[in-house]
Formats: C-alpha cells, sequence, structure tokens
C-alpha cells in the first residue's frame, strides 16, 4: 500500500499543477458534457492562467519575504519559533505518514458527500490537500497513533467542503467568480473573526459609516486611490519601513533607493497583473461551470455543483492586497509587543493574502474592517502558533524537516496560526483520540445540519447578497 502511495505522491510532484491541473479540467469538461475543442482549450487556458498566478504570487513572495527579514533585523527581535512559510509546512505534511494517504481519504470523502448531498463542491484543489494531512499529522503526533491521524484529515477534508459551501455564494458575488468555491484552509477559518469585527463595527456610531472600500477610496482620492497607485505607495513606505533605517555605513544610499523603489514597482505590478491573470482563469472556467450547469440539469434536477479551487484566485482584489500589505508591519508589530509570544515571522508574511481574502464579500472590501479583522486573527494566531510549536516541530522531525539554525520550534501563518489545528490537536491530545475525534464529528455533523436547514441566513453571515424575495 505504501508503495502505491508514494506512486501517486511522485506522480502529482513529478507533474505538479501546471500540468496536473489543465488536465483534470480537460477531462472534468470531458465527463460534464462539454465538446473535446472546448474542453482542451479550457484546461490549456487554465494552466496558463496558474502559471501566470504563480509567478506573480513569487514576486510578491519575494518582496515581501525580502523586507519582513530587513524589519526583523532593524527592529532586532529575538524569537525562538521561526516560521519556516507553507512550502516547508506542506513539504512536511506529505512526508509523513498521514500525508501519502491524504490524496485518495479526501478525494473519497468528497465523493461520499456529493453522493450523499451533503457538499455542492468538487475539490479540484489537490495540492492543497496537504492541510488535511497537516492537521491529521498533528492528531497522530499529538495521540500517538497513525490511524487517528487518518481520520482526522478525512474530517478536516469534509470541514473544507462544508466552509467552501457556506462561502460560495460570498465569493461567487463580491469577486465575479460563478460556480467557484474555496475550499482552502488558510483562507476559510478567518471568517468568523470578519464576522465579529463587522458586529463591533456595526454598532460604533461613525465607524460603520465609514466607508473604505477600494471603489470609495479611488473617487476620494483619484489617481492615489487607483490600485496600482495604492500597491505603488504601500510598497514605498514597506520599503522606507524595511531598508532607509539602520542602513550600515558601508551601503550606498543609492543601493537603498533602488531597494524602495523596487518593492514599490514590484507591488505595483502585482496589484495590475495578478487580477489579469485571474480572468485568463475565468475565462478557462467558464466551459467547465457551463458544462456542470447542463450536467446536473439533466440528470439531478438542476442541482448545483461548485468548482472547489485555490484561494490565489482571489488575492488580486484590491482590497484584499491592500489590506494584507498594511497587515505585513502590524504583524511584525505583534511579534514585537505581545507578551508571551515565542514566534518570529520571516517565510510566511507573503500569505497574508490568502488569511484575509474571504474578509472581503462580508465586510464589502472595507479595507479598514479586513485591516482590524486581519490584525485581529493575527494577534490571536501568535498565540495559537506559541501552543502549538511543539507538536508542529516534533511532526517536522518526524518527517526527516531539518530546522533553521537558532531554532528551537518552528511554525507557519498558514495553518500553525489558525484555530482548526489548535481545535484539532488539543481535543485529541486532552481528551485522547476516539472522544477528541467523536467530538470533531459531531462538531462537524451540527453545523452541516444547520447549515443545511437555513442555507440562506448561513450564506447572508458569510457576506452573500440576501435573494429577492
Amino acid at each position: 500500500m505504501d508503495a502505491i502511495l508514494n506512486a501517486v505522491k511522485l506522480f502529482f510532484d513529478t507533474f505538479g499543477a501546471t500540468i496536473m491541473l489543465p488536465i483534470i479540467i480537460f477531462v472534468l469538461a470531458l465527463v460534464l458534457g462539454a465538446k473535446f475543442g472546448r474542453a482542451f482549450r479550457a484546461g490549456v487556458t487554465v494552466g496558463i492562467a496558474f502559471i501566470g498566478i504563480n509567478l506573480v504570487i513569487g514576486l510578491f513572495w519575494g518582496s515581501l519575504t525580502e523586507v519582513g527579514q530587513a524589519l526583523v533585523t532593524n527592529l532586532d527581535i529575538q524569537r525562538n519559533v521561526y516560521d519556516v512559510g507553507w512550502p516547508s509546512a506542506a513539504a512536511i505534511a506529505f512526508g509523513t505518514n498521514v500525508g501519502l494517504a491524504v490524496i485518495p481519504i479526501a478525494l473519497g470523502v468528497n465523493i461520499i458527500m456529493l453522493l450523499l448531498k451533503l457538499t455542492k463542491t468538487l475539490n479540484v484543489d489537490i495540492w492543497n490537500f496537504w492541510h488535511f494531512a497537516f492537521l491529521g499529522s498533528l492528531v497522530s503526533i499529538a495521540t500517538n497513533n497513525l490511524v487517528y491521524g487518518l481520520i482526522a484529515a478525512g474530517i478536516a477534508a469534509a470541514f473544507a467542503l462544508f466552509l467552501a459551501d457556506w462561502t460560495a455564494k460570498a465569493v461567487q458575488s463580491f469577486y465575479n467568480v460563478p460556480g467557484i468555491s474555496i475550499p482552502h484552509l488558510t483562507s476559510a477559518p478567518g471568517i468568523p473573526f470578519a464576522i465579529l469585527v463587522n458586529w463591533i463595527f456595526e454598532k460604533i456610531p461613525g465607524l460603520r459609516d465609514l466607508k473604505a472600500d477600494p471603489d470609495t477610496i479611488k473617487k476620494k482620492w483619484g489617481i492615489f486611490g487607483e490600485p496600482v497607485i495604492l500597491g505603488l505607495v504601500i510598497g514605498l513606505i514597506l520599503g522606507i519601513l524595511a531598508y532607509a533605517f539602520n542602513v550600515p555605513a558601508e551601503k550606498a544610499t543609492l543601493k537603498v533607493i533602488a531597494d524602495i523603489l523596487g518593492v514599490g514597482m514590484n507591488l505595483a505590478a502585482v496589484m495590475l497583473i495578478l487580477p489579469r491573470m485571474v480572468a485568463i482563469l475565468m475565462e478557462g472556467l467558464i466551459p467547465v461551470s457551463e458544462a456542470a450547469r447542463e450536467f446536473m440539469k439533466k440528470r439531478a434536477s438542476g442541482r448545483e455543483i461548485y468548482i472547489g479551487l485555490d484561494s490565489a484566485i482571489l488575492i488580486g482584489h484590491p482590497a484584499a492586497i491592500s489590506s494584507a500589505l498594511v497587515l505585513v508591519p502590524i504583524a511584525i508589530l505583534l511579534s514585537l509587543i505581545l507578551p508571551g509570544n515565542r514566534v518570529i515571522l520571516f517565510a510566511d508574511l507573503a500569505v497574508i493574502p490568502f488569511v484575509v481574502a474571504l474578509f472581503a464579500p462580508l465586510l464589502k472590501g472595507n479595507i479598514v474592517r479586513m485591516i482590524v479583522a486581519g490584525t485581529f486573527e493575527l494577534l490571536v494566531g501568535f498565540y495559537i502558533a506559541t501552543s502549538m510549536a511543539p507538536f508542529f516541530t516534533q511532526a517536522a522531525l518526524s518527517a526527516g524537516f531539518e530546522l533553521p539554525e537558532s531554532a528551537v520550534q518552528i511554525t507557519s501563518i498558514a495553518d500553525g496560526f489558525l484555530w482548526p489545528g489548535w481545535l484539532f490537536t488539543n481535543l485529541t491530545h486532552l481528551l485522547g483520540g476516539p472522544i477528541g475525534l467523536a467530538i470533531l464529528a459531531a462538531l462537524l455533523v451540527v453545523v452541516i445540519f444547520l447549515y443545511s436547514r437555513n442555507r440562506e441566513a448561513w450564506e447572508v453571515a458569510a457576506g452573500a447578497p440576501k435573494e429577492a424575495k
């Protein structure tokens, strides 16, 4: 069995998302009844779009990682839990025994839930199955039992499908991506924070009337409110904070200026190019979405089906990326001032847009509210990461991951900062595997039942527009 799972993992790792996703989309479109030529073009277009998205995210990642490291150096932050970033967390997740089995487990859970009409999402975002593997690995470490870890990974996969269904209408309406849902466990866990912050803002006179969405900012600020210029300005501010202080005497002034301008231009480019890559992606997905509608109309009385994708398709929105950029120095400041925090951020600062992406529909793109909600989630996240670091580190060591020099323990914003990992690990660690898993399964059943009883109210709570009566 291990040999088969290793072969499956090797196959997906070798070909990667930019090759496998077009093949999956092509085959899915054919199965749903699309004509060969249209299905083939859809697959190729989706692959091209993801290549573009990954290139732009790589540029964004590089710029923010360098800025974050410079800020940490300037502030002389010393901590012993290092942020190793989501790529390392994903490698750790797939390097454990749970990781080998997560693809068939997650696909099996998805198929069963579709057949039982417990979900509308067909999750083709196979590369982000690592989140399920990671939660399962933490449970396996907490209980010292592989079977419990595998069960936890299955529950995590089902939980992601529920979150995708819950937020789908909001995502489709706000981001204009029909037929899409986001079963991504870096983004969806932030919804409770957004709901709480939105409720607080609505109770405060003055603040509740403050409009700070990109369109309003553009109208008020003119050219300085345009996404590209906003990215440039925020990038220049981040560059100044990172490179203009504590400059070594031997470092030329021109080099400092070049570094600052480089950050500004890189982030301006991200603001312009990323939404265009997403538009290309949607061009490729439209034939699949239309074929899915026709297929379900003929064979399942018009039942809806969503295509589950990575939240990377959302982060190019000006509200998501602008609020995330402001949260970078806030995250560094929090790591400095929070009492009891042991985490220092490095590699995962660029994952913050993924954390806040699903805030936007509920908060109507209000950047001020998104920044407050993001600050709240990061604040809680530092304490989650500090408490979870021993389990995170043990999972890394079991997968053969080498710790960075001078790091006692490790974490990442993706999963390490988020409450699902804390909930899964602590329930099974403190109550034992069987009881903890039973509680997790019961909680999942309850929320799916409550959601099914009043879908519209739940979807409106997540930011979907109210349906006209």
